[in-house]
């Protein structure tokens, strides 16, 4: 082994160490599945629902946690039934009533083939009050009578509407397919939720019932201590997956090889899963935003565009880099990525809260305008598109700098999305595209935000983004590399 070699390599192992004690919380945690999460204590759910029961006054919230996966697939609970009780079993249901003030959880009856084969599970008695925080726990068999109950009170019935989110999506994505399933005139049917409200309406004809979906989605916006310190955790493990990736990245490699190289350290630190399908893209599909076939090989002279990130603990990060295939960027790839990164910082110095997000767009583009006039172009096509992305910031009628990230990548709430400004404890990130068709060059970068009293956090800013450290990183060896020197 070389002194180069042995020298990377010690950076690395330091980079892990440091990374490990900075983040001794969460940092080499076990992928947990079990009757209750050891993501938050009880009481950061007893938070959530007595906010609830503060929005909903005299009425009940209803929600039904998801179904068992078919087959020998992990669990993962629905967002929504997570957010408010952290119980991990399938077909539990929870309700929590605002006028005693109480929360009541009906379980389906214990399973023991599947707890002998699988581990324990919550079942009806005082130790699962104790392990979830709720006031009661009881069989599910009881529920029907407690709808019927509410019905005779003539109580107003909140549970959500939009169809459940589990992992690799978003909001958006589940009522897009909902809508698709029963527009089709071959399938029809009914999202979960829509049976769901029809039996309450049965079982309680003269309750009113409501939408529960944006009392929770207003509660998501603004994340907590605890959520955050595992934004950053699952961020951290996004970092260090970027990092595997442009060490192991080189010609000839295919899109999803990539891929491998990133699920190593999603899973090597804990993750459940993908936070989203693995949007890796070389040469020509960079273009496409979303684009997650990952067949191409990689040839001499591309630009990898590389987004992907885990499921971690129920929530996501959301990180893109790009870098050259071959290790080094090519004059034209420089040029470009050089006045892009400029303009791509222009818009991370005018992320202020309490100010309405469309001026700080166009104050963004203001910048912008500055830095190309400063900047020294060799290629026309370069400068043009440059000039159409500042105009695009400068001329900006938009109320979001990106999209929200949470327990989804495009999680409930919107990105900085406000006409009065944003706010201490959002998450959001900006990813900002730029294309040069006449040169088949396109690239955008990724960070994820957190909002402060007085400004921003970047939480991935520590992951390579300049020319000159993604090059020296992509000099280092890859897992791949030191295992073939053993």
């Amino acid at each position: 082994m070389s002194s180069l070699e042995f020298s990377s390599i010690a950076r690395r192992v330091l980079f892990l160490a440091l990374a490990t004690i900075l983040l001794a919380p969460m940092a080499g945690a076990q992928i947990h599945q079990g009757p209750f999460t050891e993501v938050f204590p009880p009481e950061e759910f007893a938070a959530r629902r007595a906010q609830v029961m503060d929005e909903i006054g005299d009425a009940v919230a209803i929600l039904q946690g998801t179904i068992e996966r078919p087959g020998e697939q992990p669990f993962r609970q629905s967002n929504q039934f997570f957010y408010l009780t952290g119980v991990e079993v399938p077909r539990a249901i929870v309700t929590i009533d605002g006028r005693s003030r109480s929360a009541t959880l009906y379980l389906p009856p214990r399973n023991e083939r599947r707890e002998g084969s699988q581990g324990p599970e919550i079942y009806v008695g005082p130790e699962a009050v104790e392990l979830t925080g709720l006031d009661a726990v009881v069989a599910r068999d009881g529920f029907a009578a407690a709808v019927e109950g509410f019905g005779r009170d003539r109580r107003v019935i909140y549970t959500p509407h939009r169809p459940e989110v589990l992992g690799n999506a978003s909001a958006g994505d589940v009522r897009r397919q909902a809508r698709a399933t029963k527009e089709d005139p071959w399938d029809g049917r009914l999202s979960r939720e829509e049976v769901f409200i029809g039996k309450l309406e049965g079982a309680a004809p003269v309750s009113e019932i409501r939408d529960l979906d944006p009392v929770l989605d207003a509660m998501r916006v603004i994340k907590s201590e605890r959520e955050i310190a595992v934004i950053r955790e699952t961020t951290r493990i996004t970092g260090l997956a970027i990092i595997e990736v442009l060490r192991e990245t080189e010609l000839g490699m295919q899109e999803y090889e990539i891929q491998a190289a990133a699920e190593y350290v999603f899973k090597k630190y804990g993750s459940q899963g993908a936070a989203y399908f693995a949007l890796i893209a070389t040469g020509s599909n960079t273009f496409y935003s979303h684009y997650h076939r990952g067949t191409r090989v990689l040839a001499d002279g591309d630009l990898v565009q590389y987004d992907y990130a885990p499921d971690y603990r129920y929530y996501v990060s959301d990180i893109t880099r790009a870098f050259p295939a071959n290790g080094t960027f090519s004059p034209q790839q420089r040029e470009l990525y050089s006045i892009y990164l400029q303009m791509y910082r222009a818009v991370l110095s005018s992320i202020r809260p309490g100010e309405p997000v469309a001026g700080l767009l166009q104050e963004a583009g203001r910048k912008m305008d500055v830095i190309i006039a400063d900047f020294e172009f060799t290629n026309p096509h370069i400068q043009a598109a440059a000039e159409q992305f500042a105009a695009r910031y400068r001329e900006s009628t938009r109320n979001s700098f990106g999209h929200a990230i949470g327990m989804a990548v495009h999680d409930v709430g919107g990105g900085g999305d406000s006409s009065i400004g944003l706010r201490p404890g959002q998450v959001f990130t900006i990813e900002p595209a730029i294309k040069v068709p006449e040169l088949d060059l396109a690239m955008r970068l990724e960070d994820v935000l957190l909002v402060t009293e007085d400004g921003y956090e970047n939480l991935s800013d520590w992951v390579p983004i300049e020319i000159d450290d993604i090059e020296r990183v992509m000099a280092e060896p890859g897992i791949n590399r030191l295992m073939e020197k053993r």
